[in-house]
Order: structure tokens, then sequence, then C-alpha cells
């Protein structure tokens, strides 16, 4: 197989393009379409297909949010807040008979997982062994990687972050988007501030802002240091939304790792582009 059609479903958008499996470079520009998390199973799954539609592919490779099945193709979104319409639903079934191909030659992978390859593979994990790949975004995604070959580290359970627990909670009830407007707005700020305004707030000396960044990064070092330590990684790559501030975010994730310390750092090269190379090359890779 010298290429095939790649897919990236988001909680807003999918985004579709086609992979050059002996570049791992995208062979043209990638086309996005919108996505509502919220609509009905037929909604979603016209609108993915139409991400992909008149491209004449033989086949898909699909970067998928958790909680999924990926082996069957079928959505497992029970009371997670996004896609729930596709619990229970054959996703492969769904979108093989829109794009006229059998369910075969559509296969999936997590989202997270295909981010950490892809970065592993042409961008900022080349080079490098075992990588983490952490994206911090809506939540806490991981993907763990040895030698491009995603594997499960045992902890957190099959490798998703979102496992892992501090202080008694959930790790995404302290560190996600809504944990850190909640506890903006609970410490009297503003109800409309997204992270990125919080972050810039903190950037320019607002405190109370500073320290609710402060408390979720620390919570996210605390929880991570100890499985990243136990996988032996080489390098951790840093993607999703929040990494536009790694800069000032950073600092804070190290601190709350403490005395377990964490291997070098990297922003990702290419958040957009690192999932669909690859959901491309896993589905290569696996494929024989």
């Amino acid at each position: 197989m010298t290429g095939l059609g790649v897919l990236d479903i988001g909680g807003t958008h999918v985004t579709a393009a086609h992979i050059d499996a002996r570049t791992w470079q995208l062979s043209r520009a990638a086309h996005r379409v919108d996505l509502d998390a919220h609509a009905g199973a037929d909604a979603i799954l016209d609108a993915i297909a139409s991400a992909a539609a008149g491209t004449q592919e033989m086949a898909w490779a699909v970067a998928m949010p958790d909680p999924f099945d990926y082996a069957r193709g079928i959505g497992r979104f029970q009371d997670v807040g996004k896609f729930e319409a596709l619990d229970g639903v054959d996703v492969r079934a769904g979108l093989a008979r829109r794009l006229g191909l059998t369910p075969d030659r559509i296969s999936f992978c997590n989202d997270a997982d295909a981010f950490t390859v892809g970065e592993w593979l042409v961008g900022a994990g080349r080079g490098a062994t075992r990588v983490v790949g952490l994206t911090f975004g809506t939540g806490v995604g991981s993907g763990w990687i040895d030698a491009g070959r995603v594997v499960d580290p045992g902890v957190p359970d099959g490798g998703r972050a979102h496992r892992l627990t501090v202080d008694g909670r959930p790790l995404e009830d302290v560190m996600s988007r809504r944990a850190i407007r909640r506890g903006y707005a609970a410490s009297g700020g503003d109800t409309a501030a997204d992270v990125r305004e919080i972050a810039g707030r903190a950037r320019a000396g607002e405190q109370r802002a500073a320290a609710v960044l402060a408390h979720a990064l620390h919570s996210a070092g605390r929880a991570l240091a100890g499985p990243i330590a136990d996988f032996g990684a080489d390098l951790i790559v840093v993607g999703g939304s929040m990494a536009q501030s790694w800069p000032l975010l950073g600092p804070w994730f190290a601190e709350g790792a403490g005395a377990r310390g964490l291997p070098p750092v990297h922003v990702a090269a290419d958040s957009a582009t690192a999932p669909l190379v690859g959901a491309g090359y896993v589905a290569v890779s696996t494929s024989g």
C-alpha cells in the first residue's frame, strides 16, 4: 500500500487527507469540515463522510477519540458529553456504506495514539525510541510509543491518562478545559473566559488566573510523573490547544512531577497533521 485516506475526528471538526506511505507526508491539502458532536448519529456520520467525499480512496484510517471499540469500530460514548448518539453504533459499517467501501477497508485508532505516532515519525519526537504524547485541551489524552509501536504501559489502564486520579478525583476533574474554567469562575474570575484568555491574564500578572492554572498543571504533573518514569520515556511531546501556552504552563507541570522528574518535554511540531500521519502509519504497520 503506497497511500490511503486518513481522517482525524475531533469534537468540533473532522479533517480528511491522503497520506503517502513512502514519505509519510500528506500528498494533498487536508479538507476540514465542521462537526457537531451533539447531533444525531446520521448527521455525525454524514459530516464525517462529507469530509472524505469525492477522493476515490480505497481505504481509510481513522483517528477517533475515546471511548471507542477500535477493533470492532463501535462507539462507546456513554455519559461523556460528546458523540453520545454514536453509543452502540457500528461506525465502521456506517462510514463504509456512505463511502462505497467494504467495512474491512476502514480501520480505527485512538486519536492520542495517532498524535504520538505522528510526532514520533515526522515531528518533535523524531529520533527518540520511547515517547509519551500528551494532549491537553478539552481533556487529557495520552499515547505511549515504543519505536513506533503503540503500547499499553499498564498504568494508566490502557494508556489512557483520563483514567488516572489525583487526590481521589478523576484527573480531568482538575485538569481539563471545563475544570480550569470552572475553577477560574469559582475564584471570582470572568465566567466567560476560556483557557487561552485565562492564560493571557496569568501572563499579565493576574494572580487568580495563575493560581487556577498552576493547580491544574501541578495535578497533571503529580498524576503523570510516576507512569512516565516507570515507562522509561526518552521524551514527552505535548499537543492540544493548551500546548500553545506551554512556556507558561510547562514549569508548573514540572513542579507537579516533583522528585520523579521528567524527561525532556517538546511542544508538538504540528498537532493538526500528526494524528493524520499517525493514523496512516498505524493502519499500514498493522495491516500485514
